[in-house]
């Protein structure tokens, strides 16, 4: 039920603001379109996204009275529905439009909403990636903890469901596995690439290419930083990794003096290195990946691993794919694609296919067709 009964011509619901990532450029295009629609979310830690997001009026569960939880709130999952459920819409509205890959999809939306979930992924951990995640690798308190909540958060996750009317898939990749999951269909609009971000450097020189590859991306199991640090030891080749995460203690005791950790950067220095970079490596299995498609717009071609969403973003003009998770796989790939030769345009291209303009407009108009009175 609405609490105040204040009217807004949507809710956004996003699972939490702790950094600024894919999830949230998502989102940050999201409250482009709704400037003055109230967000809600588990946890907030002020000033960790952008100033867009920021500006609006943001509610948090009680999970954010928990002292240092953007830190440590990974090892809180199974808190997670309670807050969830917790949530309470303040407002009367149209629409709810939930950017997901947790559990904010299960906020109960207000009577007479429409739901739309815009979903990055069901929740790998959950599901394919249990394994990734929660195997041996991990300490024995997380492989029992995730053991002993499995069964009952899936079954939470998958009755939330009946709180969306509509799910939007963030590519086909993440369709098929909704359709697997969740027993839903979905539509896809693929994410974007902010590309304002790279059309100056686009019209500049960029042949001055420097002998080193470059990773940007979450320190998290799925990514598999753990197979190109593994290559890299190897191949003696300079590997420059951007980010942080879980994992980084871990990896970083893995690595070679050849690989250098620099850890979160700004924007424009990811985009300089980007373009300075030889090749971009991509050894995990993403649901959509946008930092591929950011190496594209640098005028940079990208080896990547052949599966998840890289298959709908990439080709063989743009990048050289491998197909085994192995070290020598992604060896022998490296050593092929300097045998290769890439076309800028042709990178420039296949990234202006996923601009934040085309974006917009597809999820306009799939709200103007399912959602009366707006």
């Amino acid at each position: 039920m609405a609490g105040n009964n204040k009217h807004t011509n949507a809710v956004l619901l996003h699972d939490w603001l702790v950094g600024f990532r894919g999830g949230e450029r998502v989102l940050e295009a999201i409250c482009e379109m709704y400037p003055e629609s109230p967000l809600y979310t588990l946890i907030h830690k002020k000033n960790t996204t952008s100033t867009i997001i920021e500006s609006r009026k943001i509610s948090a569960s009680f999970l954010n009275k928990i002292p240092g939880i953007d830190k440590h709130y990974r090892k809180l999952l199974p808190l997670f529905p309670f807050a969830a459920d917790g949530i309470k819409i303040q407002e009367t509205t149209p629409l709810v439009l939930s950017s997901s890959h947790c559990v904010i999809k299960g906020v109960q939306k207000p009577e007479g909403s429409v739901h739309i979930s815009y979903v990055h992924s069901p929740m790998r951990y959950l599901y394919d990636q249990f394994d990734s995640y929660f195997g041996k690798h991990a300490p024995l308190y997380q492989q029992l903890g995730a053991k002993a909540c499995r069964g009952y958060l899936t079954r939470w996750d998958i009755a939330s469901n009946d709180n969306v009317d509509h799910f939007i898939a963030n590519s086909n990749f993440v369709k098929e596995r909704i359709k697997k999951y969740y027993k839903r269909d979905s539509t896809v609009i693929h994410p974007f690439v902010d590309l304002k971000d790279f059309r100056t450097d686009q019209k500049s020189d960029n042949s001055h290419k420097q002998d080193f590859y470059l990773m940007v991306t979450a320190f998290a199991p799925n990514k598999r930083v753990d197979l190109a640090i593994e290559a890299f030891n190897d191949l003696k080749k300079p590997l420059k990794i951007i980010g942080s995460g879980q994992q980084e203690e871990w990896l970083k005791s893995l690595a070679h003096p050849n690989i250098e950790f620099l850890g979160n950067v700004s924007r424009e220095e990811v985009i300089k290195l980007m373009k300075a970079a030889r090749g971009f490596i991509f050894p995990g299995v993403e649901d959509f990946g946008i930092t591929p498609l950011e190496s594209l717009a640098s005028g940079t071609p990208v080896i990547a691993f052949k599966a998840g969403g890289v298959l709908e973003t990439l080709n063989d003009e743009t990048a050289f794919f491998f197909e085994d998770a192995t070290s020598n796989a992604l060896i022998q790939a490296v050593l092929d694609f300097e045998k290769e030769n890439y076309s800028l345009n042709v990178l420039y291209q296949q990234a202006e296919n996923f601009s934040k303009e085309f974006f917009i407009s597809r999820l306009k108009g799939f709200i103007d067709e399912v959602v009366p009175n707006k």
